[in-house]
Parts: C-alpha cells; structure tokens; sequence
C-alpha cells in the first residue's frame, strides 16, 4: 500500500515539540521511510536486490519532493524512524515531524489529530511511492474538499495512496489489515454515512511487477532485469 511504513520506534525527537501558526487552511502530511539499505521496499529487494531497492526508494522520494513543494499549502515530512535534518527535504519548505503509533493506522490518526489540532481546515496525507503520482492530483484533491468531507485515491493494490478530510474520523484508521488488499474496500465502509470524492486509480511501487516495465526504473535495476541492458 503506498502510505505503508515501517514501524515506530524509539528516537530523539527533539524537533517534534516546535510551534508555529499555520500559514494557510490546507495542510499536507507524507509519510516517509529513512532511506536505509535492507529497511526499504523489501518486497521488491526480494526481486532487485536491496542497494537497487534503495535507489529506487530514493528516486521516489526525489519525485515526491518534486511534485509537492510547489504546492500552495503546508508541507510535513513524517519520517518512520528519525528525523534528518540534511536530506532531500528542505526544512524552508517541508516541516519535519516523527511518526508516533504502533501501527500504520494508528500513526496516520495521530497525524491528522496533530494537525487538525493546529488548526487547520483541510488535511491530506499521501505516500511517497507513487511514481504515476502529480502535482497536479494533488491539487485536484484539495479541489474536492470544497464540495465534499473526504477524498480518497485508490491504489491498485487495494489499498490508497491519497487521503483527504475536514474533520477527523478515526473509524477510518481502526480494525484495517494495513498491506492487504482489503484496505480500500474497508474504508469506503467506514464512509459510507458520509460523501466523499474518489480520484483516478494509481500504481504504487511495491514489486518487481510494478516497475519492469517503466522505463524510469530500468536504470535502477541489476542488469540481468534492466530490459534496457546491452
């Protein structure tokens, strides 16, 4: 599922407790793992092996940074295990933050409470594998919760790669099987009783299937599935 992350854990957190007021009504979460060779995109380093697998982490985390730090609202990077301060995010442009809970849904929830909290008026969380994943979408997105509570984006996979809402439900991150196939389907259930907007179908990048045929990966691939290697 493209918001999965890796598991909480313990560390220094010092940037967690900065305060500021908000500068616009419209705040974006991402959810991000530290880019550790062996901890990222397991499922696919089972195919590529872990360095190809960690290069093609980073690259998406390079995307995802390219195609949110334009856009007009507040920016925080959530990372899974620990904050870093010199990396691919611009601390101008992205707040950073730690994720807290003991699972995916848990951690999500207590993201939109955090900022929620602040005060804002309009929160989204995506994932940072989306390659197929706009700037554009992104602002669609946003667009929807003019006119409606909550805006999803499915992913392939059955799970979602965006969501967005004005108030807090947290049915919505409870008694889900987070990386299976059901996610999607079990919370457009939890919707059900409200109106919601769903965007275009994007593939997440979670397997060997998912990239062999995007010519962007094949750079990243060992050369005895790089379809491109003479």
């Amino acid at each position: 599922m493209g918001l999965l992350s890796s598991k909480q854990t313990d560390g220094d957190n010092e940037m967690a407790f900065d305060f500021h007021f908000p500068t616009s009504k419209k705040a974006l979460i991402i959810f991000t793992r530290n880019p550790e060779l062996g901890k990222v995109k397991t499922r696919l380093a089972k195919s590529v092996g872990d360095e190809s697998a960690l290069n093609i982490y980073k690259f998406l985390l390079k995307h995802t940074v390219e195609i949110t730090e334009k856009l007009n609202v507040d920016k925080y990077v959530f990372y899974s295990e620990n904050i870093h301060r010199d990396d691919i995010w611009n601390p101008d442009i992205f707040r950073k933050k730690l994720q807290s809970g003991n699972d995916l849904g848990e951690r999500m929830q207590n993201a939109f409470s955090e900022m929620f909290g602040l005060g804002y008026e309009k929160v989204m969380i995506v994932g940072s594998d989306i390659y197929e994943l706009q700037q554009k979408d992104i602002e669609n997105a946003y667009n929807a919760l003019e006119t409606t509570p909550f805006v999803i984006g499915p992913a392939t996979d059955g799970g979602y790669y965006l969501l967005g809402m004005k108030e807090l439900k947290s049915e919505i991150f409870q008694n889900k099987d987070w990386g299976t196939t059901t996610v999607l389907e079990a919370t457009l259930k939890d919707l059900k009783s409200g109106k919601y907007v769903l965007l275009e179908e994007r593939n997440d990048v979670d397997y060997y299937e998912d990239i062999k045929n995007v010519d962007a990966f094949q750079q990243f691939l060992p050369p005895h599935l790089d379809k491109n290697f003479l």
